[in-house]
C-alpha cells in the first residue's frame, strides 16, 4: 500500500461498537445501502468510495464496520491493494472519528452535529487522510471533493475543499498542541484526545492500571493501532505449527493454539473455510484455556458449561479441548440466531447448545466447570471495534454489570462443590471486573484462585488473583479473568 504510513507516535493506519452526531441530509442526500455499488460515483476512487459508505453506513444505521466492510469488498470484487486501503481508511477513520471531529468542527467553523452527516463522512475519510497517512495533501482534498461533487454536485463540494484545505494546513501535532485539554493540568484529557479516546474510557484504564498508570500513554497508542489477525488451531485437528506453516504466520507467544498474521480476510484462508482453525483473539483463547486447566477438587465428571456462549470461538476451544478429555460442552445462548452460529462453529464437537437465558437456563447442577464470558462494555476489544469507543456511553456500565452479577450468581448455583466457575469480561472497567468478583466471594462464599497459575509463560499479571491482560504488555485483548473455586 503505497499511499499509507504509519503516523508519528508510533500509531498505526486503520483493527470478539458509531456515530450519531453527525446531521442527516435533506431530500437531496438519501442515502443508500453501504454494501451497494454507488453509480453516482462512477469514476470516483473506488477504495474511497467504499470506505465513505462504510462510514456511511455506521453513522446511518449503527452499523458495526468490521461487519459491514468485508461483505462490502466482496460485492464490489475489491482486493488486493485497493482493499487494503479502504480498509485502512474505513477503520481508521472510524477509531479516530472524536479526534477528527474536533479537527473538522475548528475548520468548519461550526459544530459537527450542523454539517450534513454525508458531508461529515467525507470530511472524516479526508482528514484521516491529511492527518494520519502518506496521501498528499492535494489527493486527499482532491478526491474528497470528488466524492461530494459525484453525488451533491459543486455546492457542497466546494464547502468540503475549503474545510479541509483548514486542515491541511496544520500537521496532527499541531492540531493536537491546539485543542488537547492541557497536559499538565489534565493529564488523562490530554491523552485521550491524543490517541483518540473518550476521556472516560482512558480514566477507566488508568484506573484499572492502578499504580501502573504511568503505562496509560502506552495502553492508549496500543489501542489506537490496528492489530495483527489472531487465529486459533482447534486442538486435535491441527498444531500451531503446522497452522502457521499453511498461513504464513507467526505462532503466538502465549497461547499453543495461536497464530498471528499481519492482515489480510481471514474468511479465505483454506484452514478456516475446513473448520480446521478460527479467528480468535489470543487472550480469549487463553481464558478457554484457563478454565480447561482450573484445578478441581475431586475428579473431572466431564460437565462442562459455557454459560454465555454466542457467537461461539470461546466454545468452539472449549468443546475440542473437552474432546480430548472425554468430557461434553452445554453451551448457552439465548438469540436464536447466535445459537445457530454455535451449532455451526462446534460442528462435530462434544456440545449441546441450549437456547436459554444464563440466569436461569435450566440445566441441573453438578457441572466441574463453568465459563461465564460475561457481556460487558468490549471496552478491552476497541482495536478490534474501529468505532466502539464513540459508541459506548459510562451509562452502559450499571446495567451490564447487574447483569454480570446475576450470570455469574447463576453460573455458581450450577458449578458443584469442588467445581471452578472462571469469570472473564473484554472489559478492564473495575466495575465489571474486581468488582463483580469481589461481589460474588461476598454474598456466595466462592473461594478466589491464583488466576495467574493458570496462564503459564505470561509476564507481567501483577499481584493477582485475577489477571488482566493488555495489548500493550501481551499484544491481547485486555481480557480480564478469575477463577473461583465453590467450597465442598
Amino acid at each position: 500500500m503505497t499511499e499509507s504510513r504509519r503516523p508519528a507516535r508510533g500509531k498505526r493506519d486503520q483493527s470478539r461498537g458509531g456515530d450519531k452526531q453527525g446531521a442527516k441530509g435533506g431530500p437531496n442526500t438519501r442515502p443508500r445501502q453501504a454494501g451497494r455499488p454507488d453509480p453516482s460515483a462512477s469514476g470516483v476512487d473506488r477504495p474511497r468510495v467504499a470506505a465513505r459508505d462504510v462510514l456511511r453506513a455506521v453513522r446511518e444505521r449503527d452499523a458495526y464496520a468490521n461487519l459491514v466492510l468485508p461483505g462490502l469488498l466482496r460485492d464490489r470484487k475489491m482486493d488486493g491493494r485497493d482493499a487494503a486501503l479502504a480498509t485502512e481508511l474505513a477503520y481508521g477513520a472510524c477509531r479516530a472519528q472524536g479526534l477528527l471531529d474536533a479537527v473538522i468542527s475548528r475548520g468548519a467553523g461550526r459544530p459537527i452535529d450542523e454539517i450534513d452527516g454525508p458531508l461529515l463522512d467525507v470530511l472524516r475519510l479526508g482528514t484521516y487522510q491529511l492527518l494520519r497517512t502518506r496521501v498528499a495533501p492535494h489527493a486527499a482534498v482532491a478526491t474528497s471533493v470528488d466524492l461530494v461533487r459525484s453525488e451533491f454536485g459543486g455546492g457542497k463540494a466546494g464547502f468540503v475543499n475549503a474545510v479541509l484545505r483548514r486542515v491541511a494546513e496544520k500537521s496532527e501535532d499541531q492540531w493536537v498542541s491546539e485543542l488537547a485539554p492541557d497536559a499538565a493540568s489534565d493529564p488523562v484529557g490530554h491523552l485521550a484526545f491524543e490517541h483518540a479516546h473518550p476521556v472516560w474510557i482512558a480514566q477507566a484504564f488508568a484506573d484499572a492500571l492502578g499504580p501502573d498508570a504511568g503505562e496509560l500513554e502506552r495502553v492508549l497508542a496500543a489501542d489506537d493501532a490496528r492489530p495483527s489477525v489472531h487465529l486459533v488451531a482447534r486442538p486435535g485437528e491441527i498444531s500451531a505449527e503446522e497452522l502457521a506453516l499453511v498461513t504464513g504466520g507467526e505462532i503466538g507467544p502465549y497461547s499453543p493454539y495461536a497464530v498471528h498474521l499481519d492482515g489480510g480476510d481471514p474468511g479465505q484462508l483454506d484452514a478456516v473455510r475446513e473448520g480446521l482453525a478460527g479467528v480468535q483473539d489470543e487472550g480469549s483463547q487463553l481464558v478457554a484455556r484457563a478454565l480447561a486447566l482450573a484445578p478441581l477438587v475431586g475428579a473431572d465428571g466431564g460437565r462442562w458449561l459455557d454459560l454465555c456462549a454466542g457467537p461461539g470461538g470461546k466454545a468452539a476451544l472449549l468443546g475440542a479441548l473437552a474432546d480430548i478429555e472425554g468430557a461434553r460442552l452445554d453451551a448457552v445462548e439465548p438469540a436464536e440466531h447466535r445459537a445457530d452460529l454455535i451449532r455451526k462453529t462446534t460442528r462435530g464437537l462434544p456440545v449441546d447448545v441450549h437456547v436459554a437465558d444464563g440466569r436461569d437456563p435450566g440445566l441441573a447442577p453438578g457441572f466441574d466447570r463453568v465459563l461465564v464470558d460475561a457481556p460487558c462494555t468490549g471496552l478491552g476489544a476497541l482495536r478490534r471495534r474501529p468505532e466502539a469507543r464513540w459508541r459506548r456511553q459510562p451509562t452502559d456500565v450499571a446495567a451490564l454489570v447487574k447483569l454480570q452479577r446475576e450470570l455469574l450468581s447463576s453460573a455458581i448455583a450450577l458449578v458443584r462443590p469442588g467445581g471452578v466457575v472462571l469469570y472473564s469480561t473484554c472489559s478492564p472497567h473495575l466495575s465489571e471486573t474486581v468488582g463483580v468478583v469481589a461481589d460474588a466471594v461476598r454474598r456466595h462464599g466462592v473461594v478466589a484462585l491464583d488466576t495467574r497459575e493458570l496462564v503459564p509463560g505470561v509476564p507481567e499479571l501483577g499481584d493477582g488473583p485475577g489477571v488482566q491482560l493488555w495489548p500493550h504488555r501481551h499484544g491481547t485483548d485486555a481480557m480480564f479473568m478469575a477463577a473461583l473455586r465453590k467450597p465442598e
